[in-house]
């Protein structure tokens, strides 16, 4: 026994140590820790247990049957964090480059099966030069069985991405169907085509990192929900995320300790300004209404004009949508209603309410809006809110003009509680647009339009620049002080609580994507 035990311990150890000592060194002066190392920082100590490690690969061309892979190339298993079980998959850049082959994406999809049956995050460190060549096709095939169980997977536990250094080609399409994407600054890239390809391709000339690295990515292209500047930081971003998130779509997220602290209640009088032109940020009301001010913000740089994240009303997770007045005006165009649907759809998945501060002036107009799709994506919003049956909760700041205001979250699309600030306008348009429309002929005609027209306007703010009509017509559910709105807000997630909805049967919707 004692020959069979020890032969074991030298075959782990040798899987431990993945690439070898010149290949850990070699990860290390990149700024990059191994797969092992990664895992280590991400789950509480000494909770990771490894399963598949003994995994080999099949590959007999190009000379692989004389080839080791420690692993195949990715550390699977699963740990805890802050005690709660979930599933990890590492890929190991020292082993092949990380690349994907055969056995290594049956590891995944195992874990993945694994994860699902028994209700716990999926989370992949990814690290990978892309699908291994040598083995052709059947790496494609293992690519092909992780695709398939993120899609079949998405809102039955949580998936996470966490890009910690090149992920290209086809690889990145896992990622994408993930819930949360986090890639590190400066180390982490992805792209369909690399810049070789498109500089021999098109003639641009473009860096790795100015082509897909986390900038590009989380302000360009919105695919990247978080960054960090290191694989620190971002690995404890991902375990702050998972403490607002249920383990699975059958359970609800993790009570935290409530807030009591009322004192911020008074400071929303000065926070929102109540000339509905002048700009302010919504983070500010936010902090002001969440517990302890503590507001997770997801795709915080992409699409400004709309913030979505996570927060505790009472202990409780809530998922928060909110008009951004300080970029764009709030206004809604395609990156924000992409980032709000999207948001709205996974919260509801996932049982946490939903709300909603609106300040809106409408969609944004351009030719460009038009042509790149506004209607499709803006349609997505409305989609979003009607099929969610989590609570949800619309407070009235501002302006609520138009299209916007009923896709926002108004009672016609869904919303069980509509709230309204004194400074509220629920109405078609704008004042000033409005005015300009309804008394063209009178202001036209009259010997001082400009006075007419400011009379006119003074006119139309004085009888629907308000919320008291959508109130006297059932839109709007209260009219309340804006120091209320943390007190009424509890009260209406305590009275939903146990809110159910049924939906007709069918197999799914179809969409505006």
């Amino acid at each position: 026994m004692d020959e069979k035990l020890m032969e074991l311990q030298d075959r782990r150890a040798k899987i431990e140590r993945g690439g070898g000592d010149r290949r850990i060194l070699a990860q290390h002066e990149k700024g990059k820790y191994t797969a092992r190392e990664r895992i280590d920082l991400l789950l509480d100590q000494g909770t990771f247990r490894e399963i598949g490690a003994f995994v080999e690969h099949r590959g007999s061309n190009f000379g692989m049957d004389q080839i080791e892979a420690p692993a195949e190339g990715v550390v699977t298993g699963w740990g805890k964090i802050d005690g709660r079980v979930v599933y990890v998959f590492a890929q190991d850049f020292t082993v092949f480059g990380g690349a994907l082959g055969e056995m290594h994406g049956q590891k995944i999809a195992r874990l993945m099966d694994l994860a699902a049956r028994n209700g716990a995050p999926i989370i992949g460190l990814n690290d990978s030069g892309g699908a291994r060549i040598q083995e052709g096709v059947v790496s494609l095939d293992g690519y092909g069985h992780v695709f398939h169980r993120n899609s079949i997977y998405s809102g039955v536990v949580p998936q996470i991405s966490v890009i910690m250094g090149p992920c290209a080609g086809g690889a990145v399409y896992s990622p994408a169907i993930t819930d949360f994407i986090f890639m590190v600054e400066q180390t982490s890239q992805m792209f369909i085509t690399g810049p070789k390809v498109i500089g021999t391709v098109t003639g641009e000339i473009i860096s790795s990192e100015d082509l897909g690295g986390a900038r590009v990515h989380a302000v360009q292209s919105g695919v990247a929900h978080f960054t960090g500047a290191s694989e620190e930081e971002v690995l404890a971003l991902v375990r702050r995320l998972l403490s607002f998130l249920p383990s699975n779509h059958k359970e609800l997220p993790p009570v935290e300790n409530a807030d009591e602290d009322a004192s911020r209640n008074e400071e929303l009088l000065s926070v929102v300004p109540v000339d509905s032109t002048r700009v302010y940020d919504v983070l500010e009301v936010i902090r002001r209404v969440v517990d302890h001010g503590d507001f997770c913000e997801v795709a915080p740089v992409f699409a400004r004009n709309a913030v979505v994240g996570f927060a505790r009303m009472q202990g409780h997770s809530v998922g928060i949508v909110a008009n951004q007045p300080k970029f764009r005006a709030g206004g809604l165009d395609i990156d924000s209603s992409d980032k709000i649907a999207r948001f709205i759809r996974f919260c509801d998945s996932f049982n946490i309410p939903l709300i909603t501060f609106e300040d809106v002036t409408g969609f944004i107009p351009g030719v460009s809006q038009e042509h790149h799709g506004i209607i499709r994506h803006g349609a997505k919003i409305l989609y979003a809110y009607s099929e969610a049956t989590v609570p949800k909760i619309t407070v009235i700041t501002r302006k609520a003009y138009g299209g916007a205001y009923v896709a926002l979250n108004s009672k016609a699309i869904g919303a069980d509680l509509v709230l309204a600030w004194p400074t509220a306008e629920v109405a078609v348009m704008g004042s000033e647009g409005a005015a300009n429309i309804i008394f063209t002929k009178e202001i036209a005609q009259s010997a001082d339009p400009e006075a007419m027209r400011a009379q006119k306007i003074a006119e139309y703010k004085q009888r629907f620049a308000n919320p008291y009509i959508a109130a006297a017509a059932g839109m709007v559910d209260d009219v309340i002080d804006p120091r209320e709105t943390r007190s009424k807000l509890l009260d209406a997630l305590t009275m939903l609580r146990n809110k159910e909805e049924l939906r007709p049967a069918k197999k799914h919707g179809n969409m505006p994507l």
